[in-house]
């Protein structure tokens, strides 16, 4: 039983020592770490209604108050005294407080922390404008990927970084490069708002936090259009889901124009999950990647409205830095960092995998 007060601080302040990824408040139960891949309550009584409903009050404003019992739910950002950082969603459930807070390492890390291929870092130094998408599902360690991405730029450029975040989770330091971080709902009232003026801003890359709907998306593209590099994320799964995401956001009629500017603009697109590794593996999870460039060929086929020949690109252009989800489980696997059976699980195509993982090469286009 967790002795003392069970406090919202002393919650978040043990999230480090454990090193747990993420803390939920629900009612009726008591507060819960994703430990690795686990969940594991805190050793405590249940929360009562009163207790959920209260709990967060020490960390959150008047006016994040405000907005969360008008909309029912707030995304923020806190930070203890030490530095830790938290990306908090407060929503309201059966009428009571739940949260999902995410513990965000104070440090920006490196690619080779964050176990992602090289080819990462070989985009950015090679990207001077265009699109960069970064993709996942909520919790895939996407805002960890683009703070390395950032921070490359920054140690490495003198140029002028904007970035428009809901909210900041990664705090930079100018080096070589100056920077401005806008939060939505702190600085800025909304994505829309802040993307009409980013580029009266003389920046000369952008970020933006999230591409949720055709004014972001048109904005990201034009700005690529215009000379800058713009690293955006989006909450999809692998890159087809990302460029189908995309037009979606279009009616039909403008779709053709929108392709025909992302097949000009794009310059990858980074898709991302995370796997809970083996316990003789130093880091509780590693991603799995995939990773779509933008060649000639890739170019052709997105302006010709053939995105189902993408997946047999990605396989035949591993040369290039293009690489498969299952060419990055197939990886770990091998190097005894992930169990097959999870690997398994998360494959896009499990025959295929177990065909690589038995010395076989089977091409995309044959199986389903």
């Amino acid at each position: 039983m967790l002795t003392g007060s069970l406090t919202i601080q002393r919650l978040l302040a043990n999230m480090k020592p454990l090193q747990a990824s993420d803390l939920h408040i629900k009612v009726g139960i008591a507060p819960i770490y994703r430990i690795g891949s686990h969940l594991r309550a805190v050793d405590a009584e249940p929360l009562s209604e009163d207790e959920a409903d209260h709990l967060l009050d020490p960390i959150i404003s008047e006016q994040q108050k405000a907005i969360y019992d008008e909309r029912g739910s707030i995304d923020f950002a806190w930070h203890l005294p030490d530095g830790e950082r938290f990306r908090i969603a407060m929503f309201r459930s059966g009428n009571h407080a739940h949260a999902a807070i995410r513990r965000v390492r104070a440090e920006i890390p490196s690619y080779a922390e964050l176990h992602l291929p090289d080819v990462h870092g070989k985009l950015v130094e090679r990207s001077a404008q265009g699109l960069m998408l970064i993709c996942g599902v909520t919790g895939s360690g996407k805002s960890s990927t683009i703070a390395a991405m950032l921070e490359q730029v920054n140690v490495t450029r003198d140029v002028n970084i904007i970035t428009i975040e809901d909210p900041v989770e990664y705090r930079f330091v100018p080096k070589k490069s100056i920077i401005s971080q806008r939060e939505v709902g702190i600085d800025v009232a909304d994505f829309k708002t802040a993307l009409r003026s980013v580029v009266r801003q003389d920046p000369d890359v952008i970020f933006i936090g999230e591409m949720r709907d055709a004014e972001t998306v048109l904005a990201g593209i034009q700005a690529a259009e215009t000379g800058h590099l713009v690293f955006a994320t989006l909450h999809t799964s692998d890159t087809m889901q990302s460029l189908a995401r995309m037009l979606e956001f279009f009616p039909p009629e403008e779709r053709d124009f929108i392709r025909s500017s992302l097949s000009n603009t794009l310059l990858a697109v980074c898709a991302q999950k995370l796997l809970p590794t083996l316990d003789t593996f130093e880091a509780r999870v590693v991603p799995a990647t995939e990773v779509l460039i933008n060649n000639g060929v890739v170019r052709q086929k997105i302006a010709e409205q053939e995105d189902e020949d993408l997946p047999t690109i990605i396989a035949s252009n591993r040369a290039d830095g293009m690489r498969s989800f299952n060419d990055s489980l197939a990886e770990l696997v091998k190097s005894e960092t992930v169990e097959q059976r999870v690997a398994l699980m998360h494959s896009p195509n499990r025959n295929q995998l177990l065909a690589r993982l038995r010395g076989l090469e089977v091409k995309d286009s044959t199986l389903t």
